[in-house]
């Protein structure tokens, strides 16, 4: 011990810290001993360099306890006597020497760190008396006190009560040895003088408030399902039975040999995996050393007691014989001993009060607990071979029972208070009674769950919003799902005939391998597809889930929205697991799993309304309804018989009550409510999966007895699900990865799961770890999806920046998956359709089914395919078209055009398997329909249009693939020997050289991609090409519609409608005489005057009652009101309100007619809508109709359109600088900028003038002409710029070849343009047809600009609201002095002298009377001006009035002097006398 010098201080203090390795076994004698020396500084001579000065100890031990603490020691100067050490300093020895007289001088502090001493007297006290029980050594010391036997019991007694008031810290290092020897004195009462001494109760109230606090105290340290880790690791590791000999070798296989001892585990970070609630996959008591799937339920008991290898370097060991008298005696004396698990179960049913409360807290532990000891129990007993009825005793049973109807209670009646609590406990009991499926009778487990149930179910009547307490028993069943041998628990092989026992009396292992062997035979079919009584009673886990599944996703089941995704997923998971389980990889026993959830399908066919509607996003025509929504509704079409109602309540036949369902109330109109995306996809995932692995002879027998109504409802399905499982491709990918963060569409029902509280994000993770399966490669497509894609959301409380950024291979992996997925799904979909063609071709009503089966393949035609899937999808539609013919060519010819179009569009397919196979497809219908009727001229017709309209719309199209198909289809003709010697191989010749044709337009289109109104002239071109045949004109008006759209071009797009309209009006008059249709195009005329060109009355006109003609969906009533409303709504959106009153006026006295209150009342609204647009929008400025210039074509280059002028339509306010870039940029790119040049003015062009190998183009401004007569007409500003077929622009120029010169040399030449057709027509250019020209002389030139002038005065005076500014830049303008060739200017020119020429008098007089009621106008102005300037422009207007006075006399005398011979006598004048003077009726001057 080191020391300073101690100098001029008479107590000097040191401070130092020493560490002592003590000895394992520690006797009264060991002691600590202090000397100290005296060091001297100045060594002399013959003195030592220290001299011992004093001694004093410590003893280490006193009664049996380390001696710790602070200490003030005494010091003896001289060397203590033997045998010291028993005593402590304190003690006065006789004879010794005391440092100050006895009194405490040295202070010291010992703190030991043991694992053997406890340091708490109550923990010491406890373990002193078990110790003492143990090895029969009384009396007891502890402490001072001495404990005589005969009171031992109730010292026992309080120090197990006092252990609560131990502290923690010792508790937590010694638990795992106080919970043993809890349990000892719980299992093997202690005999104490005599009497066994019952301490089952006060262990098992220790063990409940020991476990509370730990829980309460150590909250970090639990792993995700709220589960101390210490507790934990203790049942998985170190709880064995007692009366197991720890030294002896166990009888059971190699596991437990050799010394197995208790161990405590040091707190690790890691979580053992077992502790994970993962049982879908780890096994029902989950050892994390067992890999794999045990053969049977025996072979995984045996696996989990396998002893846990453990890794002793932090382990503790308590061992040694004198543990053997009492603890673990072999073979226990009857009377002593009580199994651990039937005492347990005992203490936990009569508990009661705080005692009962702390054990519902931790309900896990003793669950948990009584599990390994019951599996233990049965091990080492030998009893696991035993029947299971025969393994517990009846009095265990009981209690088992009533615990579990007790906790149920707690569950159903503390759920709304103890939210978290009764979450815990519901899903502890739901992992029990899981185990117990392992161990006991499966027949007595089930009756537990029915009992379970039938209390929830009691509750649920009286609740208003029952989807707590339903999501409740959700996690409940989703646990016992889990199970490991969950099919073989449903029966899957036995007929639904209701068993003695709903548990196989044989042992475990034999019903395993049995379970797929016996055979199905005939019986009910529906029972089987319907949760009917026996079903639910055969399958009854299945039936449980399914019932669950059925009562939350029906419409009329109020509160439960919430629940729809928690449902949906918990079939999906027990599905997937199914999927990816080896044992069931087999297909035979893929059936039998399969025929498990066979009412799947008809509770999916009950939620066709709700689901998700896939179909809207890449068509606009949405879901074909095969059926009238309110069908849905009807009785007929239910699928789950009442029974439902009441499956809920778990009780074998119903016994309703009250009449309905209990959760239903039922509304009149309902209202669906959709399911999100992603629940619904997963529902038809299972829906696919059920479909793939059903038996087929069993689903054909039930589509035989599935009502039409049924049957259309499983095709609208079908529909969906090709929607649904539509491939992506890799950029949808990579957009979404994009995107940091996607935002879901189901957050509205997320969000709403959170509030109704049925989600914690602790069961989200549950529910996904179960979820997140393996999956062998050679599986189908299915369970690998489960986490890859469809559950990408749903760990929404991550941080977003996980999920930034996916690797190329990672997307690439998910779009390969993805199209797996899509090649299954349709796979499955197709065999599905197979099945029912044959089921219902040989009923009578198979017409609308196979119209269903024929929507859904060319559904899935015209999504993405994978090559696989086309061709067998081909074969399909091959052999449809062959066995029922007259279904295409008579019945839905719509399909019929439809088909034609998917054809031809794989006909271009870049993939020559798809190119062979449809050409193959394609040769067959056109052969088919020739031999039905010997006139392939629908087909024919059909063919032509679908490719009109690929061509037209398809942007990706390649034209060389689909000419090699057409070469093969003539090829199949030629080779044909069966119909060598009829007109088919001519006809289909004919076919294919029309199609090449197109072809050809095509690829001319093609070239003008860029060019717009060019490529708009040639689909004009080709429409026109089809004047003949109706069906083709309509195809390419509407594709010249579409790419109107696509360009914002409303008015245009607008009229290409009408224009379809007025032709099928034309033919449908042909066709039906009804008074209200219109009688062609006449009617049409008010719209638009170029419609008339759509009227049949040319010599070749087609009667539309031939065959194939007129066959198209327009070719209808319907059809017409169709292109009506879309018209409409274009011309709505070009600003053109008047044509849509137009175009409603055709459609009001159709639905008049048809008494359709609903559309006239739409109509009348949209009409009032459009009428106070116009009202709003008068003056004109803010609609703007559309500028128009003329553009002239001269040089070879151009080709066709050399020397060609057109008028061109652009949007409002284009300027000419704005146009005349666009077409320079486009034909200089096309030609060379070198080879283009623009003609800036607009003279005449001479083309002999022009260089021939360059390209030249005139681009004018022209405005609208209208004659005289005209403008009283059009009044409006939609009247000045709708029908439009005159147009005119000026040019000035002088004799001597200026274009400007001084006024009196000033001409103009007007040039008045008039085009083939009114504007707004079906294309934005039109050709020039006629041109006219007015030349002007200078003083015609005047009067027009005096006249224009006057009307800008005018309009400025009349303006209302006023505009001053306006008004004061139009007077500026007018009486201003400085103004050049102003008005004075004008005058001085024209109306200084009279003119020689007596043509130009009447010219002269028009100008000097334009003068005077120019000078009147301003005067107005002027007034009007006055009256609205302040105070601070009284001297402009001074000054304004000033220059209007000189303006004014200026003009006088030339404003008054006249033409004396424009006022001769009209009539020659006679005078009389008595007679009037009669003169002509005009002012004479005298």
């Amino acid at each position: 011990m080191g020391k300073t010098r101690a100098t001029q201080c008479r107590s000097p203090d040191f401070h130092e810290e020493i560490k002592v390795k003590l000895p394992a076994t520690l006797t009264d004698h060991h002691h600590l001993l202090f000397t100290f020396y005296h060091v001297s500084c100045q060594q002399k001579q013959n003195t030592p360099l220290e001299t011992p000065v004093g001694y004093t100890w410590i003893p280490m031990l006193q009664n049996g306890r380390l001696k710790t603490g602070q200490f003030c020691l005494p010091v003896s100067l001289e060397k203590p006597p033997q045998a010291y050490s028993v005593l402590s300093p304190e003690v006065p020895l006789p004879g010794m020497k005391w440092v100050d007289n006895h009194k405490g001088v040295f202070n010291v502090e010992v703190v030991a760190v043991s694992s053997i001493h406890t340091q708490d007297p109550y923990l010491d006290k406890f373990f002193a008396l078990v110790n003492a029980l143990d090895e029969h050594m009384f009396p007891v010391r502890i402490g001072d006190m001495r404990i005589m036997e005969n009171n031992l019991e109730s010292e026992l007694k309080s120090s197990i009560s006092a252990l609560n008031s131990s502290q923690l810290e010792p508790v937590v290092r010694f638990l795992h040895l106080l919970l043993d020897k809890l349990i000892l004195l719980v299992v093997r009462p202690p005999v104490i003088a005599g009497q066994i001494v019952n301490l089952g109760q006060a262990s098992f109230e220790a063990m409940a408030s020991i476990i509370n606090r730990l829980h309460k105290n150590l909250e970090g340290n639990h792993d995700q399902h709220g589960r101390n880790n210490l507790l934990a690791s203790y049942i998985y590791y170190v709880f064995r039975l007692p009366n197991t000999y720890p030294n002896s070798p166990s009888p059971g296989p190699g596991g437990l040999g050799g010394s197995v001892h208790y161990a405590t585990m040091a707190r690790s970070a890691v979580r053992p995996a077992s502790l994970n609630l993962n049982r879908s996959r780890s096994l029902s008591n989950s050892n994390p050393d067992i890999s794999g799937t045990p053969t049977s339920p025996d072979d995984e008991v045996r696996s989990i007691i396998g002893s846990k290898g453990l890794d002793r370097s932090n382990s503790w060991v308590n061992t040694g014989p004198k543990a053997a008298p009492w603890g673990s005696n072999p073979s226990p004396s009857a009377e002593s001993t009580q199994l651990f698990h039937e005492e347990l179960a005992l203490q936990w049913v009569v508990c009661s009060g705080s005692v009962r409360e702390s054990a519902l807290q931790q309900a896990w532990f003793f669950f948990e607990l009584m599990v390994k000891s019951m599996v233990h129990h049965l091990y080492f007993n030998d009893k696991l071979d035993a029947p299971r009825k025969s393994r517990f005793p009846e009095r265990f049973m009981d209690d088992i029972a009533a615990l579990v109807s007790t906790i149920a209670g707690d569950v159903v009646s503390r759920f709304q208070k103890d939210t978290e609590m009764v979450e815990r406990l519901n899903t502890s009991l739901a992992f029990f009674l899981n185990d117990l499926l392992s161990v006991m009778d499966r027949g007595f487990v089930f009756s537990l769950i029915k009992s379970c149930y039938k209390q929830v179910s009691a509750k649920l009547y009286s609740l208003p919003n029952p989807s707590v307490l339903v999501s409740l028993r959700l996690d409940f069943l989703r646990i016992i799902c889990s199970h490991e041998h969950y099919v073989t628990l449903n029966l899957p092989c036995s007929l639904l005939t209701p068993p003695a026992s709903p548990s196989p009396s044989v042992s475990s292992a034999t019903s395993q391998s049995s379970g797929f062997s016996t055979s199905v035979q005939d019986q009910k079919i529906a029972n089987m597809f319907e949760l009917s009584l026996p079903f639910r009673q055969q399958h009854y886990l299945a039936g449980l889930v399914l019932t669950e599944l059925a009562l939350i996703l029906d419409p009329d089941a109020e509160g439960l929205f919430g629940l729809h995704k928690k449902v949906i997923n918990m079939v999906h998971n027990l599905l997937s697991t199914h999927d990816s389980d080896p044992r069931y990889s087999d297909p035979q026993i893929k059936a039998r799993v399969a025929m498990l959830y066979l009412p799947l399908i008809g509770i999916i066919m009950e939620t066709v309304p709700q689901l998700y509607d896939f179909t809207e996003s890449h068509n606009q025509r949405g879901r074909p309804i095969c059926i009238a929504p309110d069908d849905y509704d009807s009785e007929s079409g239910s699928m789950i018989s009442q029974t439902v109602a009441m499956a809920i309540a778990g009780t074998s036949v119903p016994q309703l009550t009250r009449p309905g369902s209990f959760l239903l109330t039922s509304t009149s109109g309902r209202q669906h409510t959709t399911f999100s995306a992603e629940s619904s996809r997963s529902l038809l995932i299972c829906l696919l999966w059920v479909l793939k692995n059903a038996d087929e002879t069993v689903l054909q027998k039930w589509f035989t007895d599935l009502s039409v109504l049924q049957l259309n409802r499983l095709l609208d399905l079908l529909y969906l699900c090709v929607s649904c499982f539509e491939y992506k491709g890799k950029k949808v990918f990579e957009r979404m990865n994009s995107l940091t963060f996607k935002k879901s569409k189901d957050m509205r029902a997320k969000l709403e799961e959170a509030i109704l509280g049925s989600i914690g994000a602790r069961q989200e993770m549950v529910r996904r770890s179960r979820g997140q399966l393996e999956r062998s490669p050679s599986g189908s497509a299915f369970g690998s999806q489960e986490n890859l894609r469809w559950r990408k959301d749903m760990t929404h409380w991550r941080q977003n920046s996980e999920k930034l950024d996916k690797s190329r291979a990672e997307i690439e992996h998910e779009a390969l998956i993805d199209g797996n997925l899509a090649t299954e799904a349709n796979l499955i979909i197709l065999d599905t359709l197979e099945i029912i063609v044959q089921t219902v071709s040989v009923t009578e009503s198979k017409e609308s089914i196979l119209g269903g089966v024929l929507k859904v393949l060319l559904q899935s035609m015209a999504c993405n395919q994978s090559a696989v899937y086309l061709q067998h999808c081909f074969a399909t539609q091959r052999a449809l078209v062959s066995k029922f013919p007259e279904l295409l060519f008579e019945e839905e010819t719509e399909q019929c055009a439809d088909l034609c179009l998917r054809l031809l569009r794989h006909c271009s397919s870049s993939i020559s398997t798809i190119r062979s196979h449809a050409s193959a497809s394609l040769y067959l219908l056109m052969r088919q329909n020739f031999e039905i009727g010997n006139n392939f001229a629908r087909v024919k017709m059909q063919v032509t249009m679908s490719l009109s309209s690929l061509v037209g719309t398809s942007q990706n199209f390649n034209e060389e693939f689909l000419r090699r198909s057409l070469k093969t289809i003539l090829t199949y003709a030629e080779e044909d020997l069966e119909l060598r010697e009829t007109t088919f191989p001519d006809q289909v010749q004919d076919l294919v050289f029309n199609l090449h044709m197109i072809l050809s337009d095509t690829v001319k289109m093609k070239e003008h991609q860029e060019d717009p109104e060019m490529l708009i002239d040639l689909m004009y071109r080709i429409a026109k090409g089809y004047q003949t045949s109706p069906d083709l004109r309509l195809t390419w008006l509407q594709n010249m519609a579409g790419k109107h759209s696509e360009r914002s071009n409303h008015a245009e797009a607008a009229q290409c409608l009408v224009h379809s309209a007025a032709l099928v009006a034309e033919y449908l008059s042909m066709l039906e005489d009804r008074k209200y249709l219109p009688v062609g195009c006449v009617t049409f005329q008010n719209i638009s005057s170029n419609v008339l060109e759509e009227s049949a009355v040319s010599d070749d006109v087609v009667s539309p009652d031939e065959e194939g003609i007129c066959s198209g969906k327009y070719f209808t009533e319907s059809g017409l009101v169709g292109l009506l409303e879309q018209a409409a709504a274009s011309f709505s959106m070009a600003g053109m309100y008047e044509a849509v009153n137009e175009v409603y006026k055709v459609l009001i006295p159709i639905h008049e007619a048809n008494r359709d209150a609903k559309k006239l009342s739409t109509i009348h609204g949209k009409l009032q809508e459009a009428f106070s647009k116009i009202v709003h929008q008068s003056t004109g400025w803010e609609r703007m109709f559309g500028t128009y210039f003329r553009v002239g074509f001269y040089g070879t280059k151009f080709g066709d359109l050399d020397e060609q002028e057109f008028v061109y339509k652009e949007p409002a306010i284009t300027k000419l600088a704005e146009i005349s870039h666009r077409l320079e940029g486009f034909y200089g790119e096309r030609f060379g900028e070198d080879v283009l040049e623009v003609i800036k003015d607009s003279n005449p062009v001479d083309k002999c003038k022009l260089d021939p190998n360059k390209a030249y183009i005139q681009i004018t401004y022209v405005e609208p002409f209208f004659d005289t007569y005209e403008m009283k007409d059009r009044i409006t500003y939609f009247d000045k710029n709708y029908n439009l077929r005159r147009f005119m622009y000026c040019t000035p120029f002088t004799l001597d070849g200026r274009a400007h010169g001084e006024l009196h040399e000033q001409f103009k030449r007007k040039t008045i343009l008039t085009t083939s057709h009114a504007f707004p027509y079906i294309k934005t250019r039109v050709n020039v047809t006629h041109k006219e020209e007015i030349i002007l002389t200078p003083i015609e030139v005047a009067i027009e600009d005096m006249q224009k002038k006057t009307q800008e005065l005018a309009f400025a005076t009349h303006q209302d609201p006023a505009d001053p500014k306006m008004l004061q830049m139009v007077l500026q303008g007018s009486v201003g002095t400085t103004v050049n060739q102003g008005p004075l200017e004008v005058a001085q020119v024209f109306l200084s002298e009279i003119p020689g020429d007596p043509k130009l008098f009447r010219h002269h007089n028009k100008l000097r009377l334009c003068f005077k009621d120019f000078t009147k106008r301003c005067e107005d102005a002027l007034r009007k001006n006055k009256s609205l300037i302040g105070p601070d422009q009284k001297e402009y207007q001074r000054e304004l009035e000033r220059n209007y006075h000189r303006l004014k006399e200026a003009l006088q005398p030339l404003i008054n002097r006249k033409i004396p011979q424009l006022y001769k006598a009209v009539l020659p004048v006679t005078c009389h006398r008595d007679s009037f003077s009669r003169m002509s009726l005009r002012k004479m001057e005298l």
